[in-house]
This record gives C-alpha cells, sequence and structure tokens, in this order.
C-alpha cells in the first residue's frame, strides 16, 4: 500500500516534465491509463503496477473521442477525489488527471487509426471508438513517458489494437495485461455496472457463463465455431432478458472470426450484450 496521496497533476507539460525527471534518474515508470470510477478491476492494474515500477502513474482521464453520439459519456461515473484516494492507496505516485481542454485544445486535428483489428467487434459496434482509443493512448504515453503500461484482459480488444499501434509506430512501452477481475458470480467488473437494475445485474452473469459454455464445448472437441457462438447464444437468450449486440469466436491475434477450431491455435471467445441502456462486454482466450 502507498502510504501517501498521490500527486496530482493535471498540466500535461507538467506531467511531461516530471515524467523525464525520473526517466533521467533512472525510475522505471508504469502508467495506467482509466477513465476513473476507479474498482476492484482498476486497482488490480495499479497494482501489479507498483510490482514492476519504480514509479507509478494513473491516468483518470473520460475520453470524449472513444464515445459514440449514443453512447453514455455524460452519465459516466465522476468522483476524483474518491479515484485519487483509491489510486494511492493501490500505489499510484502520481496521478495525471487533465482536463478535456488540456489534452484537446483548441485546433487539435490529429487522430492515430489503426486499421485491420479495429474493424470487427467493438469497432463494428461501436464505429469511431478505437480512433478515440488509440489517439488518447499515444497522446497519453508521450505525455508520461512510460517504460510499461497495464491493461486488462476485460479489454482484449483494446490490448490487441494497442500492441499493433505500439509495433507500427515503434514505441518502445511494454504492454502487461492483467486477468479480468470478477464478483464472486462471475460478473466482469465494469463502471457501467452500477447502472444495472436488481434485475440486470442478477441476469447479467449469464455472460461468463455463455463464454464458459462456449470453452467447455471447445475443450470437448467441437471444431464447428458457428455451433458454438449459436449455444452460447441460446443459453443468453434463454435465461436473461439482454439483447445480443455479437457473440465472436475469433483468431486471438487478428481478430478474423474462426469457422473451425484448430487444436493448439488460440481464439478469443468475446460478446456484447445490452441490458437496457447498458451495455457489457467480457471475453475468455481458449486454447481447444
Amino acid at each position: 500500500m502507498n502510504p501517501k496521496r498521490a500527486l496530482v497533476i493535471s498540466s500535461s507539460t507538467a506531467m511531461q516534465r516530471t515524467a523525464l525527471s525520473h526517466r533521467e534518474g533512472g525510475r522505471r515508470i508504469g502508467v495506467v491509463p482509466t477513465m476513473g470510477a476507479l474498482h476492484r478491476g482498476h486497482l488490480a492494474l495499479i497494482s501489479r503496477a507498483r510490482e514492476l515500477a519504480d514509479v507509478v502513474v494513473t491516468t483518470i482521464f473520460v475520453n470524449p473521442l472513444q464515445f459514440g453520439e449514443s453512447e453514455d459519456l455524460l452519465r459516466y461515473p465522476r468522483n476524483l477525489e474518491k479515484d485519487v484516494e483509491l489510486a494511492s492507496d493501490a500505489g499510484t505516485d502520481l496521478v495525471f488527471a487533465p482536463s478535456n481542454e488540456e489534452v484537446y485544445p483548441a485546433g487539435f486535428s490529429t487522430y492515430v487509426e489503426v486499421e485491420g483489428v479495429t474493424g470487427p467487434l467493438e469497432g463494428k459496434s461501436r464505429p469511431g471508438h478505437f480512433r478515440g482509443v488509440t489517439t488518447v493512448v499515444a497522446k497519453l504515453f508521450q505525455i508520461t513517458q512510460p517504460h510499461f503500461a497495464v491493461f486488462g484482459q476485460k479489454d482484449a480488444q483494446q490490448v490487441v489494437v494497442v500492441k499493433k499501434m505500439l509495433r507500427d509506430l515503434e514505441m518502445p512501452v511494454e504492454i502487461v495485461v492483467v486477468p479480468t477481475v470478477r464478483e464472486p458470480d462471475g460478473l466482469a467488473l465494469s463502471s457501467r455496472n452500477v447502472h444495472l437494475t436488481a434485475q440486470q445485474r442478477s441476469e447479467a452473469p449469464i455472460l461468463y457463463r455463455a463464454l464458459r459454455l462456449g470453452e467447455q464445448i471447445l475443450q470437448d472437441g467441437e471444431r464447428n465455431c458457428d455451433a458454438v457462438r449459436g449455444s452460447m447464444r441460446d443459453l443468453i437468450a434463454s435465461r436473461s432478458s439482454g439483447s445480443i449486440d455479437y457473440v465472436s469466436i475469433a483468431d486471438g491475434e487478428e481478430l478474423e472470426e474462426s469457422v473451425d477450431a484448430r487444436p493448439g491455435h488460440p481464439l478469443l471467445l468475446s460478446l456484447a450484450v445490452r441490458f437496457g441502456t447498458t451495455r457489457l462486454i467480457d471475453n475468455v482466450t481458449v486454447v481447444p
């Protein structure tokens, strides 16, 4: 645990200057990019960074570029004081919490766009989402100057996209991935879970159960991915009121939908389901 309250920095220039000073002093910087509304999933990322870094930076910025017009930007929970307290207790040294104007000043017109792996899944359902993600992550890396960054497996496609961006742009940042943190009933922790009604919350664990069902069917030898997707969809439809956005079984690296499961080849099983106005995602990686 970090005994001191993290230093909060809101200026990009001040944050970059501080980070460069740490690098010049030979200290290893780890960054945990977040949009705030911190929960145990975020704290697991910070704790992992604390194990690997001399200096831990947690960024808190609700990035407007990654929200679509019909998405929940305005109702996204914000409580900076609480977030700073939680981040500090988990081991954060510095919190970078800029304003929108600090990140996207007047006249801002430069964007980072990764093609290919951004097309399916979340990219298909949320056009423009990943352009927002990669643009802000590139900026945050430039500002915080990390040796490594920690992301959660829950946002598996985001991890693939960010890694591709780093390779293509030759950015020397290592990506550390932490397993998804779940409630006892299997529901993946998410800042959006607070918007679920009691009934929806009772139904939401069906997402993880569907993923585990797909995993079990594949491990039992089924090679027809369409059949597995169908079983997963049927379980969700029969046991919940959720509206299915997608159920996917895709190549673990290129994210292309798989027709036949090949033994020893990693597959990403992922899904997105909407309960009322709340959209939840989850995934597991399977090696048949």
